[in-house]
Order: structure tokens, then sequence, then C-alpha cells
């Protein structure tokens, strides 16, 4: 199983408040859906109730500590290891958010699609132990903003 990170972050590694993206842009959504569609995903509580239901074509996995939570359309584990175990036949899986969950995963993972946002926002979740530098990168897409996408964009993908 190769277990990935799939993130949108800022110039600060910023990925949300309140619980939700901080940016709309419509790319990086068609980014994540290409990337994740036909695997599994794997996310925290907070994050699917962002979401607000199973993500289609894809298996959803939901780490809670919440041991009645129950969901339609989603399995429901109690760690993060839980969900490893339950993907250990998959080829790829993504974790999907948020910061507690990524922060748990970095040991494991082998790949990163990182869509970085160039531009500040006032956030208060952040993919902090993210650095790019300490990756080899095997693909990077650069976007300037356009009428659809307020703000500079650049997709990469790396590996450890």
């Amino acid at each position: 199983m190769s277990l990935n990170i799939i993130v949108a972050v800022d110039e600060n590694n910023a990925i949300g408040k309140n619980n939700q993206l901080l940016w709309h842009l419509p790319n990086d959504l068609k980014f994540f859906k290409e990337k994740t569609s036909g695997h599994t995903i794997i996310m925290g509580r907070k994050t699917y109730d962002s979401i607000g239901r199973p993500l289609p074509k894809r298996r959803n996995i939901v780490v809670s500590r919440d041991k009645n939570l129950k969901l339609e359309g989603i399995e429901v584990v109690h760690s993060l290891e839980e969900a490893l175990e339950k993907c250990q036949t998959e080829e790829e899986v993504f974790i999907i958010g948020g910061a507690e969950i990524y922060k748990q995963a970095l040991p494991y993972t082998q790949k990163f699609y990182v869509t970085k946002v160039h531009h500040k926002f006032d956030a208060d979740a952040f993919f902090n132990n993210l650095n790019l530098n300490e990756l080899n990168e095997i693909y990077r897409e650069d976007h300037l903003a356009d009428e659809r996408h307020p703000y500079n964009y650049s997709f990469f993908i790396l590996e450890k």
C-alpha cells in the first residue's frame, strides 16, 4: 500500500479556519477529485463534518474517538492505525485531513500531493510539518490567478 497525503496549503502552510477551507479554487477541487477518485480516503471527523457527506467514487474512512459514531456510507474507525489496517490490500490510500490526522500520518506517508496557494491567509489550522525542500519534487504545475481563481497556485507531487 502506498500512503499519500493530499493537502492544499498557503504560504504559511495554513489549511483552514473554523473548520472551513480558506479559498475556492475550482482547479484544486478538480485536482483533488482526479487524484482520489477510485481510491480510499481517510479523514478526521472534523474534516468529514466540513464536507458533510461521503465523497462519491471513493471508499470513505473517518477516524473518530467517539465509539458510538455511526455515519451512513462511511466506515468509522477509532485510530489512524485501525484505518491503515483496513487498507492493507489497497494500492493507494489518501489522507485528506485535517491537521491532526496529517500529523499522525507523516511517518507512514510516501507521496504528497500538494496545492500551494501563493497567498497568506488568516487561519487556525496548519500543516506544520511540511517542508517541501526535504522532499523530492516529481511533478510541478504553476498557475496564475484568473477570473475563476483569485490567487496564483501550484500543484506539486513530492516523494520522500
